[in-house]
């Protein structure tokens, strides 16, 4: 493994514009908690999955992370394409990977953001980095930001020395406010159990997580834009032209914004 390498890795992408970055062990990630609730719901292997084919040379996974602050919601405001956040982060990959490329011959595989398009879980690749951990809101909580984060990824060649993970817990006496504000319920009432399948790390932290719940929040989030997405229409680069916002989506962030930790 190469720890120097890694560090000037993680320090490259803070210059491109990452507040946050990190490197966790593949075959770690293989096993991680969302990888094996999707094993056990499908009964296939993860590389069998349907859109997962990761790269046979892939050795190390590389994830970043950009501050979304709360004063800051147009970042995060996406048509059928994209969103400014995600624009970035997709810049920074991009400008990572040339370099990583040209200056010390690694091959890289930018991941898509979808799980079903191949990508990976990028929750449980920061938590193996060292970013964070999952917090009773399902969602990465980080020491310096909490969960105003946006994460990337991409798998490497190379074999680097994991960033992670670490050992923190935000959540221990917390009053959840997380859960008492979501709008949906998606944290009511347990829906996974360790007795299932044989996880102790599941969703919500004790499996008190409902997705669907959640999606149904995200549907009726589209529902209030005017956009058609079956219409294919495309991102809007120019800030100036986000005055229109009705035709953008604005995802919940209850959960997000509700948690304490990165507030001070």
């Amino acid at each position: 493994m190469q720890p120097d390498l890694g560090a000037r890795i993680i320090e490259k992408a803070k210059e491109l514009g990452a507040t946050m970055a990190g490197i966790a062990n593949i075959e770690l990630l293989r096993n991680s908690p969302s990888h094996r609730i999707i094993k056990m719901k499908t009964g296939l292997e993860i590389e069998d999955f349907p859109g997962i084919k990761w790269p046979e040379d892939s050795k190390s996974a590389l994830v970043i992370a950009v501050s979304h602050p709360e004063d800051k919601p147009e970042l995060d405001w996406w048509d059928t394409n994209s969103s400014p956040g995600n624009s970035i982060l997709i810049k920074i990959n991009k400008e990572l990977s040339i370099w990583l490329q040209e200056e010390f011959g690694i091959k890289t595989y930018k991941m898509p953001y979808s799980i079903e398009r191949g990508g990976i879980y990028l929750k449980d690749t920061a938590v193996l980095a060292g970013l964070g951990c999952i917090g009773k809101n399902n969602l990465l909580i980080t020491p310096e930001l909490g969960s105003k984060v946006r994460l990337r990824g991409m798998l490497l060649s190379a074999d680097l020395t994991p960033t992670g993970p670490i050992d923190y817990d935000p959540c221990e006496g917390c009053e959840m406010f997380c859960r008492k504000v979501c709008p949906q319920n998606a944290f009511l009432e347990r829906v996974l159990f360790s007795s299932e399948i044989g996880l102790d790390k599941l969703p919500g932290r004790d499996g008190s997580f409902s997705r669907q719940k959640c999606m149904v929040q995200m549907y009726v989030d589209m529902e209030r834009s005017n956009i058609n997405f079956n219409q294919g229409v495309q991102y809007i680069s120019d800030t100036e032209e986000m005055a229109d916002t009705k035709n953008l989506v604005k995802y919940c962030r209850q959960c997000e914004l509700s948690c304490p930790v990165g507030k001070m």
